[in-house]
């Protein structure tokens, strides 16, 4: 019986009655033509800025850039500190907040005249649907824990090469890293999402799903292929449960799960505080 309602809940068919009933509610479809244009074309602006903006900004490069400007020896002094690998994943996520928070919330705050805590901020109804995040997040784990025998998931991740030197090391990346996920969920399942759904409805998800599928082409074939599923069903979730935090739950439970496996496997986890 389990294992039918399970086969059940994975139909085509589940999907489209989710999004239908996402389209009836009271909540799509609210703005008249004139205002559904404007809006398609603020939020599709912002989303077209932002993630410029972060694709050529985010290299360290730049850090280096602006230290060399604002001081010579500032780069040189970082480089000998032992911390410079970790001061360019924190302009990493500093960008991730200026493209994926403040820009959009210029657009809610004087565009939409809206608060940010309507888009996705609040708790709400996640623990009504913790059973559609169990079942994102359960295959993913499983596959986590068979890809980590492989050599290339072992050299790749974490992605913080010095995080299991210290505690202090693996705490603070693994706080820029959760922090990013967080950034992120608010820019595709929360913004995204919430703004265009007045304008189309439902195909506000779809429309979500192509950028957040484009930002993983670096990525390998079968990670990009899946973030269009990945994206859409977060999508479902994030207006059923009007809140962005089970998807953050999902990606850093991924996420987090990823770099242990893998430190693991180096015999690396952390065995002191302080890298010294």
């Amino acid at each position: 019986m389990k294992f039918t309602a399970l086969t059940a809940a994975l139909h085509p068919r589940q999907i489209l009655r989710a999004l239908d009933a996402i389209d009836r509610a009271e909540t799509s479809y609210t703005l008249d033509r004139p205002a559904a244009l404007r809006r398609v074309i603020w939020v599709l602006a912002c989303v077209s800025v932002s993630l410029l903006v972060l694709h050529y900004a985010k290299f360290s490069q730049n850090l280096q850039l602006l230290l060399g400007w604002l001081d010579a020896g500032y780069w040189p002094r970082l480089q000998a500190s032992g911390w410079l690998e970790l001061c360019g994943y924190l302009w990493w996520t500093l960008c991730h907040l200026l493209t994926f928070i403040v820009l959009p919330w210029l657009v809610i705050r004087y565009g939409f005249k809206q608060s940010m805590l309507d888009f996705g901020w609040r708790w709400n109804q996640v623990g009504e649907h913790w059973r559609g995040y169990l079942l994102l997040l359960s295959p993913i784990l499983v596959f986590v824990v068979l890809v980590s025998f492989g050599e290339d998931f072992v050299n790749h991740y974490p992605f913080y090469r010095n995080a299991g030197r210290s505690w202090l090391d693996f705490l603070l990346w693994e706080l820029l890293y959760m922090s990013q996920f967080v950034f992120l969920e608010f820019f595709f399942r929360g913004f995204m999402v919430n703004a265009l759904r007045p304008a189309i409805g439902a195909n506000a998800i779809w429309v979500m799903c192509v950028p957040y599928m484009m930002i993983h082409l670096p990525k390998l074939a079968l990670e990009a292929t899946g973030a269009i599923l990945f994206g859409l069903f977060l999508g479902i979730l994030a207006l059923q449960s009007r809140s962005i935090w089970g998807g953050v739950l999902v990606h850093a439970g991924v996420a987090l799960s990823m770099d242990i496996a893998a430190l693991l496997r180096k015999q690396e986890l952390p065995g002191s505080f302080f890298p010294f």
